[in-house]
């Protein structure tokens, strides 16, 4: 009987040798983003209760994390603040020696080749939880808030950021913090838009680390419904005209659907987000025994590639270097 083309495919994949060599899709730690929470109100790291191996650093920590990232041959840090103080305005995202901006000027003194990406958003930074202002009714102001993300990105670009990435979801906030920098000389400065966030259910643990939570209502009313798929092609189509560089979906896992539409309706540079909430169930699951967590974790990953992302930012970042390391 004739051995067809496909069995001897399958026989070509019985040794781990040929199987790399006919694979189609491969991970490589040159294309993952770390998050780091740091935090005024701490002076020890602080492991965040939801996502073990995940911490809050302090100050005088960070250089010495930074270090270990860069060893492990991470290439960039995503960066969230957690200041002492909150108020409507969040006017310590802007400060000029506010915990991020300060952050930014350890780790590019320090460790100048490690890439620092920002998150422009007011959540962590007002007291009401919110990613923009409020009016007396609770109602989030679009426009007005606009101001203050050019603002913010603006201080962490002038503090040393090498890309900002805004994550509020208000309209025109990629157009007006392009114009912001452009007009002060950061005209080469890239900006990473959230351009396809949900309102997901995924981002609890997130909300612990980054101590953000609304203080009332939630934050529907300015990120997509999860249902809706075509509104994330026009989302992705406004940032771009605004002068996004590089565009993301969020979360990653739910959304494999999305990442792929959005990777075969546009060549910029595509991030997925693997969230706080994937992390953290597989990170439970794995501690009870329930599954292999190097393998799961491997292959979800794996899975956010094939769908089309080119960069995952990804709690997991640190274990995938040392995974990918002993695989060589």
């Amino acid at each position: 009987m004739a051995v067809f083309p496909l069995t001897r495919l399958r026989r070509l994949r019985s040794t781990e040798k040929l199987r790399s060599l006919v694979r189609e899709t491969a991970l490589s730690i040159d294309h993952f983003i770390y998050p780091l929470f740091i935090s005024e109100e701490i002076t020890k790291p602080q492991e965040i209760g939801s996502m073990p191996d995940v911490y809050q650093w302090p100050l005088k920590y960070l250089e010495k994390e930074a270090l270990r990232i860069n060893s492990l041959g991470i290439p960039a840090v995503l960066l969230f603040g957690i200041p002492k103080r909150k108020d409507a305005v969040g006017s310590q995202a802007y400060a000029k020696t506010g915990i991020i901006q300060k952050a930014i000027q350890i780790i590019k003194s320090q460790v100048p080749e490690l890439l620092v990406i920002t998150d422009v958003c007011l959540c962590e930074y007002t007291d009401h939880g919110h990613c923009g202002i409020v009016d007396k009714n609770g109602s989030v102001q679009n426009d007005a808030s606009l101001e203050l993300l050019s603002q913010m990105a603006l201080s962490h670009v002038a503090a040393g950021a090498d890309m900002v990435a805004p994550s509020d979801m208000m309209d025109g906030r990629v157009g007006a913090i392009r114009k912001a920098l452009d007009e002060k000389g950061f005209t080469t400065k890239p900006i990473m838009a959230y351009s396809a966030k949900y309102a997901s259910g995924f981002y609890g643990p997130f909300r612990e680390a980054a101590k953000s939570q609304p203080q009332f209502g939630d934050r529907r009313s300015y990120q997509m419904d999860p249902a809706n798929s075509r509104e994330a092609l026009r989302e992705v189509n406004l940032d771009i005209a605004e002068g996004a560089d590089m565009i993301m979906v969020k979360p990653a896992l739910a959304y494999l659907d999305i990442i792929r539409q959005v990777r075969d309706h546009t060549d910029l540079p595509l991030a997925a987000y693997n969230v706080s909430g994937e992390y953290s169930m597989i990170k439970a699951a794995a501690q009870k025994g329930w599954i292999d967590e190097k393998r799961v974790t491997l292959e979800i990953l794996t899975g956010i590639k094939r769908a089309g992302a080119d960069i995952i930012i990804s709690y997991f970042a640190p274990q995938v270097a040392k995974w990918l390391r002993e695989s060589l």
